[in-house]
């Protein structure tokens, strides 16, 4: 990967991050230095991602947990591995069921739209295959912070304070009282600079640790899930947790102007991002900051999503294969679509969502593209008592119309829109990015992976540049930064501008790039309290 590493065009002065030895790039200040603490006792890139995983399950609550789901992309002696860890629903849980209770859609909160976790699965999955060290050792630092606890950082306490408020204005009864006890103990959300702290998380992080997370699906901490989804009209059972494993996948890739982009195939959105960019390499673009560029980037992302929404979900339930999606004959007829003004396709209305994405890389070359997610914020509202267990709302994304592909089925598992990101060039890992942010996330990666190699933007800038949204129909966010003739220009080709009050919405990424030297080239999230931890 060729770029300046002087070239500011946004006026950000934030400067690339280099390192040789390693390199951990996520959301959360002290998880990115846990991560290069785990480098610096001989751990490899896979340990350092699992510790700085673990430890953004308490040091940014807001956006993932224990209880929810998580995908890879390894670089590992030069090959690329996949792991997909998302869980099914479960086994009790079908659309009649949900509609007896009066529902016309998935709900957001509650045991409805609960799947089985997939988190620690993926840890110990990562470790025992990968890993150097023990894996009761990467669980270490999560379970200090959680233990001693930390000061609250700004755009967490941010969020923290925003579901807060959201809950308890739609939240009540016993089962939910365990959230606010965890999450609000004081009766309100922490306060940025305050310090928080979960004795309970970090029990249940040190029985992961020294049971290489068997516990949590078959020994006490599944247990304790059980029991409270029992006593709480639940639908996970004993042998939901038992019976589940991660799978190993194989990653999916496009040529894209002589490099290639890996993305994991369904369940998750990866699919997306490669069917848009591949739509998109059928047209030169000479300059970054254009009408043009900006035009058919939107229009190429609507018209993969059109298809993503309504293919993706279970691999076993799908009624294509992923790769006809990106056959030429197909991508030539949606490329064929994109004219000078909007279109409106017709998928499903784009929504946010509350995910963490790190990145690592040792100096014997390993990298580690990582994302996990609660889905929503906090997710169902559930947690499990005595554990600091939060239970994902992933389930929500379900269909309740049984024509639909993406229709709820026990055992089954849904659309996913957390996506890891990597690239390689000739057969040469360059390294892992991704952009966190629900529906944000394919449209992230095509905007930074074009901001690298179309644009020859340095890793940081490439992040700290300017973000688009697609919404729906023709509706397009853009951020303030924008520059700022450009919302009256694409208006005037159809589409629907709004600019929203603050950025929340454009998602948060981090990039490590390898250099031809060895050296790594990192740039984090400006619209975070991200941080590079180098060595």
């Amino acid at each position: 990967m060729k770029f300046d590493p002087l070239n500011y065009p946004y006026g950000s002065k934030r400067t690339v991050n280099y390192a040789r030895k390693g390199m951990v790039a996520t959301s959360q200040p002290l998880a990115a230095q846990a991560g290069l603490e785990i480098l610096k006792q001989g751990g490899n890139a896979i340990d350092a991602a699992v510790a700085t995983a673990a430890c953004l399950t308490v040091l940014e609550p807001t956006s993932n947990g224990i209880g929810g789901d998580a995908f890879a992309i390894v670089w590992k002696d030069d090959d690329i591995y996949g792991l997909n860890s998302s869980g099914p629903s479960p086994s009790a849980v079908d659309i009649e069921k949900i509609k007896e209770k009066g529902y016309d859609e998935m709900p957001k909160y509650g045991w409805e739209p609960v799947t089985v976790p997939g988190v620690p699965k993926a840890w110990s999955e990562l470790s025992k295959r990968f890993g150097e060290l023990s894996f009761d050792k990467l669980m270490d630092p999560a379970v200090r912070y959680a233990e001693d606890g930390y000061p609250i950082s700004p755009v967490l306490g941010r969020y923290w304070r925003s579901a807060y408020e959201s809950y308890k204005e739609k939240l009540s009864g016993e089962k939910f009282q365990h959230w606010s006890d965890t999450f609000a103990p004081k009766g309100r959300a922490p306060s940025i600079g305050e310090m928080w702290k979960s004795e309970d998380h970090g029990r249940t992080l040190r029985e992961i640790g020294e049971t290489e997370s068997e516990s949590f699906y078959k020994g006490e901490l599944a247990e304790k899930i059980v029991d409270f989804s029992k006593r709480t009209d639940g639908y996970i059972s004993k042998e939901d947790l038992a019976d589940y494993e991660p799978q190993w996948v194989d990653p999916l890739n496009i040529d894209y102007r002589g490099f290639e982009v890996w993305e994991l195939p369904p369940n998750g959105q990866g699919l997306i991002a490669l069917q848009a960019l591949k739509i998109l390499e059928g047209f030169d673009f000479s300059c970054k900051d254009s009408i043009e560029t900006y035009h058919k980037q939107i229009e190429a992302l609507k018209l993969a999503f059109s298809d993503g929404k309504e293919h993706i979900t279970d691999p076993d339930h799908m009624k294509v294969e992923p790769e006809a999606v990106l056959e030429e004959d197909h991508i030539k007829d949606r490329r064929d679509l994109i004219g000078d003004e909007a279109i409106t396709p017709e998928p499903g209305k784009i929504k946010q969502g509350g995910t963490v994405y790190l990145t690592t890389a040792d100096e014997d070359g390993n990298m580690v593209s990582y994302i996990q997610s609660n889905y929503m914020g906090f997710g169902s509202g559930l947690v499990v008592p005595g554990t600091g267990i939060a239970l994902q709302n992933r389930g929500h994304t379900f269909s309740l119309d049984p024509d639909d592909s993406n229709c709820l089925k026990p055992g089954k598992r849904t659309y996913h829109t957390i996506i890891p990101g990597f690239l390689t060039k000739g057969g040469d890992a360059v390294g892992p990015f991704g952009v966190m942010g629900g529906y944000m996330q394919p449209q992230g990666h095509l905007q930074v992976v074009m901001n690298c190699i179309d644009f020859g933007l340095n890793p940081q800038a490439a992040l700290d540049s300017p973000r688009w949204r697609w919404d729906e129909g023709k509706k397009v966010y853009l951020e303030k930064k924008f520059p700022g003739n450009f919302g009256k220009a694409l208006s005037r080709r159809g589409h629907e501008i709004e600019y929203p009050v603050y950025s929340g919405g454009f998602g948060r990424g981090q990039i490590i790039w390898k250099l031809e030297n060895g050296v790594y080239a990192g740039g984090t999230e400006p619209r975070t309290d991200g941080q590079i931890a180098s060595w």
